[in-house]
């Protein structure tokens, strides 16, 4: 079995459902990279990447097996490049499962031949973050809903210092 895993994604912003998955992740694989895309297509992303990776690395630094990289160009390229490694994607829907699995196919076909090519491990969200994506924090901040539930402190943090979110408190 691989005894690496990678979890990509553009994590703008981190948010408590990908904590519980980084966790989980963490507690199966000898080490775990957090894989930041660098996306020069996201028009108008709310944290810079170095931001990003500093509330990733952050969040992150209680959970030693954890690293935080970024990476550009294909997702197989930088899971090869990790040696024998496998990629994780959460599932919160059955919406995501029908995308997330089609990505996991052509995956597994540009990254070898025969089939033989890099898996992809799809874990369930917890119920309890189910509801909460990037997307949705985005919006959420957008008109003040408070998102202390949301995000970890760290980030709750960064979003109150850049002038993003105005109260940690509910109100």
């Amino acid at each position: 079995m691989a005894k690496t895993a990678v979890y990509p994604g553009s994590f703008d912003p981190v948010t408590m459902g990908h904590m519980d998955l980084i966790v989980r992740t963490a507690g199966i694989f000898d080490q775990m990279v957090v894989a930041v895309l660098i996306n020069s297509e996201k028009k108008s992303p709310l944290f810079s990447l170095d931001e990003r990776v500093i509330m990733l690395k952050d969040a992150c630094k209680n959970i030693p097996n954890v690293s935080v990289e970024c990476f550009e160009g294909l997702l197989v390229d930088f899971v090869r490049s990790k040696g024998d490694a496998v990629i994780i994607r959460g599932l919160r829907e059955l919406m995501d499962f029908e995308m997330e699995l089609q990505m996991a196919q052509v995956n597994r076909i540009a990254s070898g031949e025969g089939g033989e090519g890099i898996e992809t491990l799809f874990l369930p969200t917890d119920p309890k973050y189910s509801h909460i994506s990037s997307s949705v924090v985005r919006e959420y901040a957008r008109y003040r809903v408070p998102l202390k539930d949301f995000v970890p402190e760290n980030v709750l943090k960064t979003m109150m210092e850049k002038g993003i979110v105005t109260s940690t408190k509910e109100d």
